[in-house]
C-alpha cells in the first residue's frame, strides 16, 4: 500500500456534556430503539453466534438508562449544534455512547486477572428458550460484508458503523470512540479505512436485530446436555413401564427407529450421486409444464464437493448459515434424492437449485471461500406452465437474475407504471415495448431491477414478461423464489394479464410481497359515472392467493378517470370474497367531485341487486352503484343485496 499524507485528526473534545435525566434518556431510547440495537448488533463480534448477538444487542440497549434520576456522566458527549432531529438530542448521545461502550466491552476477552463486565457475561434477559432467533437473510452483498466486518477489531467495527449509520464525521467518531473508552481512535478508523465503503448495506435486513426469524436449536444437542440424574430417572421409568407391560407391548411410536437411527432415505438424500438428473431434451416429449421436467443446468453440475456441501448444509444447516422461508414451507431435510435443477457461478457466488416435489431450495456460497452461506426454501406443489416459467437466481445490488424453463423463447422486461402511456399510444414509451433481457445458453438472463425490495415512493414497478410456443405470461418479483403469476379477469375464468392491465394496479403489490404469494387476479367488477359530469370511475378487485392456501388478500381499488393510479379502498385476509368460490365484492370510498362536493361512492359487483348505506351516510339504491352526497371524513357502513336474497358486507 502506498503512503500518503494524511492531515492529523482533530482530537477529542475535552469538554465534559451536559446532564441528562433518566426520563430524556428513556424517551429518546424508546424513539430510536430499533437503531440503537442495530448500531450495538453490528458492533458486537460475529462470534458470539447470531442468536446470542440478537438477545445481546437487545440487553444492551436496555441497559442504557442511567442508575439514578440523571446521568452524572463526566463523557456524556454534548449534542451536534449544527445538526437536527435526533443528533441534536443530548439524550440520544447519552443512550448512544452508553450502548457503544457496553458493545465495546462485550467484545473484550474474559481474563483471570480482572472480574469481567456485565456486559461480558450472558445477558439475563432478554432471554428466549427453546427457540433460535436470528435477522433475516440478505443477499450475497450483505453476506461479504459481515464476514470483512468479523475480521476487524471492535473498536474498527464501531467506527465503521458509526461513519456509515451515524453519518458521522471522522472527528466526531474519534470524539465518540474517545468517550467510549477506547485509548486510540485513530487506529481504529485506520482499520476502518481498510473496508469498502458500503454504507447503504447496513440498512438491510440482515442487519435488524428487531425484524427476526425463529427456527429450533440444535435439538440433538440439547438432549445430550440434560443432567445425568434426569436421564437416569427417565431410563428407571422406561424400564418399569416396559416390565409392566404384559406380553410383547407397543411403545409410543410403535415400531419406529429410534431418532438418532440413520434413516437409509434420509442418508441416500445427502449423496450427490444420486441426485436426479433430468434429460435436457426430457420436456419436449412430456405432456407435463413443470420442474419435474427441467434439466440439470449450470457449469458446475459436476462438481461433487459443491452438491455434497449443499446436500449437507439443507439437512443440518449451521450457525452461520442463514435460513430463509415462504410462510407456510417447511424448512426441513430432504425425505429422499432430491432433483439438481442447477449448479453454476452467479455474481459472487456458487448457487445450486434442488427440488424435491414440494419445495425449490436455494444454496449459495460465496466464491471467495468466506464462511457461511444462504438457504432459501419456497413452496411449488402443484406449479405448472406459468408459475413453472422461472426461478430466482440471485439477488444484489437492488437487481434480480432469473433461471427461465427450458421452454421459454423469450424474456421482456416492462415496467407496469409505464405500460398505461403505451396504452394510450404512446408507442416509443420504454415501458409499453419492454425491454428484451439476453439469455445464455443454460437460460440465466442478465440482471434487471426488482421491485422486491424498493422502498419509498412507487416510481417503477418491473414485470417480467415470458413467452414460450403456447403463449405469454406475465409475472412479478415479490421477493419469493418463484415469480408471482399477474392473470386478470373475472375470478374462476382468468386469463393472461397484459401490462396495461395492471399500470394503474401495480403499487398495491407491494402490501403482499414476501408472503408466499402464488397468483395475483385483477378484475374490474363495476364502471360508475361520477357525479357532476366528472367521468367515469373503474372498480377493481385484487385477490392474491398463497401456495399454503391461507393468507389469502383481497383489495379493492378505485380508479377514477384522469387518475394514473389506482387508490385501495378496503383490503380484507383469509375472505372468499373476489375468489373462485365467491365472486361477489361491495366496496365504498369518500370522493371529492371538481366542484369540492364531497360524496360516498360504492359499487357490489354485477348481481348486486341493492345497496344501503348507514352511519354517518344514510341511503340506498337499486341496483350496484350508490352515489350519495356526504360530508367529509364521514365513516359509513354499506350492506348489498344479492338476485338470491343473500346479503353481503363491503370490505373494510
Amino acid at each position: 500500500m502506498q503512503s500518503q499524507d494524511v492531515a492529523p485528526r482533530p482530537a477529542p473534545d475535552p469538554r465534559p456534556g451536559p446532564v441528562v435525566d433518566v426520563e430524556q434518556a428513556e424517551a429518546a431510547l424508546v424513539e430510536h430503539y430499533p437503531r440503537l440495537v442495530r448500531l450495538a448488533y453490528l458492533v458486537l463480534p460475529p462470534s458470539l453466534g447470531r442468536n446470542r448477538r440478537v438477545l445481546t444487542a437487545h440487553a444492551l440497549t436496555q441497559r442504557a438508562l442511567p442508575r439514578g434520576r440523571t446521568s452524572g456522566d463526566a463523557s456524556v458527549l454534548p449534542a451536534q449544534k449544527t445538526a437536527e432531529g435526533r443528533d441534536a438530542d443530548p439524550g440520544y448521545a447519552y443512550v448512544r455512547l452508553r450502548v457503544l461502550r457496553t458493545a465495546l466491552e462485550a467484545g473484550r476477552p474474559l481474563t483471570f486477572r480482572a472480574w469481567p463486565k456485565r456486559a461480558q457475561l450472558p445477558p439475563l434477559l432478554p432471554q428466549v428458550w427453546g427457540l433460535r432467533l436470528f435477522p433475516r437473510s440478505g443477499g450475497a452483498d450483505e453476506l461479504a460484508l459481515d464476514q470483512r466486518l468479523s475480521a476487524l477489531s471492535a473498536p474498527a467495527r464501531a467506527a465503521y458503523v458509526l461513519r456509515g449509520l451515524e453519518r458521522l464525521a471522522d472527528a466526531d467518531v474519534c470524539e465518540v470512540l474517545a468517550a467510549a473508552g477506547e485509548e486510540d481512535p485513530d487506529d481504529a478508523l485506520d482499520e476502518a479505512d481498510e473496508i469498502e465503503a458500503k454504507y447503504g448495506l447496513l440498512t438491510s435486513p440482515e442487519f435488524d436485530p428487531c425484524s427476526l426469524q425463529a427456527r429450533p436449536p440444535d435439538l440433538m444437542r440439547r438432549r445430550q446436555h440434560m443432567k445425568a440424574a434426569l436421564a437416569a430417572t427417565a431410563a428407571v421409568a422406561v424400564c418399569g413401564a416396559l416390565l409392566g407391560m404384559p406380553g410383547d407391548g407397543w411403545g409410543p411410536d410403535g415400531a419406529a427407529a429410534p431418532p438418532y437411527a440413520r434413516n437409509p432415505s434420509a442418508q441416500a438424500a445427502l449423496d450427490p450421486g444420486k441426485l436426479t438428473l433430468v434429460p435436457a431434451a426430457a420436456w419436449q416429449t412430456s405432456t407435463r409444464t413443470d420442474f419435474s421436467v427441467w434439466p440439470a443446468r449450470g457449469t458446475l453440475t459436476d462438481d461433487k464437493a459443491l452438491l455434497r456441501r449443499a446436500l449437507a448444509v439443507w439437512a443440518r444447516p449451521g450457525e452461520s448459515v442463514q435460513v430463509s422461508a415462504t410462510p407456510g414451507t417447511p424448512s426441513g431435510a430432504p425425505p429422499g434424492p432430491a432433483q439438481l435443477l442447477y449448479a453454476g457461478e452467479v455474481d459472487q457466488s456458487r448457487v445450486v437449485l434442488l427440488y424435491d416435489g414440494l419445495r425449490i431450495v436455494r444454496y449459495a456460497e460465496a466464491k471467495d471461500g468466506t464462511q457461511g452461506a444462504a438457504l432459501d426454501f419456497a413452496r411449488v406443489d402443484g406449479a405448472t406452465g406459468a408459475e413453472a416459467n422461472a426461478v430466482v437466481l440471485g439477488r444484489a445490488d437492488g437487481n434480480v437474475r432469473y433461471l427461465t424453463a427450458p421452454w421459454v423463447r423469450t424474456a421482456v422486461v416492462r415496467d407496469l407504471l409505464k405500460s398505461a402511456a403505451g396504452a394510450s399510444g404512446a408507442a416509443n414509451s420504454a415501458g409499453a415495448s419492454g425491454t428484451r433481457l439476453d439469455r445464455s445458453a443454460d437460460g440465466v438472463t442478465e440482471p434487471f431491477a426488482s421491485p422486491a425490495l424498493q422502498t419509498g415512493e412507487c416510481r417503477s414497478w418491473n414485470a417480467l414478461e415470458l413467452t414460450d410456443r403456447s403463449g405469454t405470461r406475465l409475472t412479478t418479483d415479490l421477493g419469493e423464489l418463484t415469480p408471482a403469476h399477474l392473470t386478470s379477469g373475472r375470478p374462476g375464468e382468468p386469463r393472461e394479464a397484459s401490462a396495461a392491465t395492471w399500470a394503474p394496479l401495480a403499487c398495491s403489490l407491494a402490501s403482499v410481497r414476501g408472503q408466499g404469494v402464488r397468483t395475483v387476479n385483477a378484475w374490474q367488477y363495476a364502471r360508475q359515472p361520477l357525479p357532476g359530469a366528472s367521468g367515469t370511475a373503474n372498480w377493481l378487485c385484487t385477490r392474491a392467493d398463497t401456495w399454503r392456501g391461507g393468507g389469502t388478500r383481497v383489495l379493492a381499488q378505485f380508479h377514477a378517470q384522469g387518475q394514473p393510479y389506482g387508490a385501495v379502498v378496503a383490503k380484507a385476509e383469509n375472505v372468499a370474497a373476489c375468489g373462485a368460490k365467491d365472486s361477489h365484492v361491495l366496496a365504498g370510498v369518500l370522493w371529492k367531485s371538481g366542484t369540492g362536493d364531497w360524496y360516498l361512492l360504492a359499487a357490489g359487483s354485477k348481481d348486486t341487486e341493492s345497496i344501503r348505506a348507514t352511519g354517518g351516510v344514510d341511503g340506498s339504491t337499486e341496483g350496484n352503484l350508490l352515489a350519495v352526497r356526504a360530508e367529509q371524513g364521514a365513516q359509513a357502513g354499506l350492506k348489498g343485496t344479492l338476485a338470491d336474497g343473500r346479503s353481503i358486507g363491503g370490505l373494510r
